[in-house]
């Protein structure tokens, strides 16, 4: 097998800098968890605003843009509304298709959007930092361990990384990674 063809050499692949063994559940589901996120920040790398809205995948309406603002809905969603309880909040892109509908698109709206996402990560990050992973929700009206959470939220990312690669591919013919 050759790794000639993959975007970065691993030694430059911002996944492996602190790749070490992990310690315990919590860390080894976050790891994951992480690694998704910078996955989906790498597909959408180098590209400018047509590219990242162009729908490669017809007939559906994906793009990486598209794929970016819908991680920031499901990044509130689940730790904003459902872990810490704050249903009250709007969801993000309530009235769109979950952010996959785009506006016209331009540098500012990639902007704000990269800004959105990352935002809502950062706070997901503290919501994990201060929750252990037995404590209970409620997943409309089924009580759910937070562990099941963070596990739904890795199968999102692997998934939608999934549909990143198909689209970028057809953007500009990149793969791997």
């Amino acid at each position: 097998m050759s790794f000639d063809d993959m975007w970065l050499p691993a030694d430059q692949d911002p996944r492996m800098a602190d790749l070490q063994p992990t310690r315990g559940e919590k860390e080894c589901l976050v790891g994951y968890l992480e690694h998704y996120r910078q996955t989906l920040a790498l597909k959408c790398d180098g590209l400018d605003a047509q590219q990242l809205a162009l729908k490669a995948v017809p007939p559906s309406n994906i793009s990486l843009l598209g794929l970016v603002r819908h991680m920031a809905r499901v990044e509130q969603s689940w730790f904003r509304r459902v872990i810490e309880g704050r249903m009250e909040i709007p969801r993000i892109f309530q009235d769109e298709d979950a952010g996959f509908d785009l506006p016209a698109v331009d540098d500012e709206l990639v902007r704000a959007s990269h800004e959105l996402w990352q935002g809502e990560i950062a706070y997901a990050r503290e919501v994990l930092d201060r929750t252990d992973l037995d404590a209970v929700v409620d997943v409309h009206g089924e009580p759910t361990e937070v562990r099941d959470i963070v596990v739904h939220m890795v199968e999102e990312y692997a998934r939608h990384c999934g549909h990143a690669d198909l689209v970028r591919e057809c953007v500009d013919g990149r793969t791997g990674q």
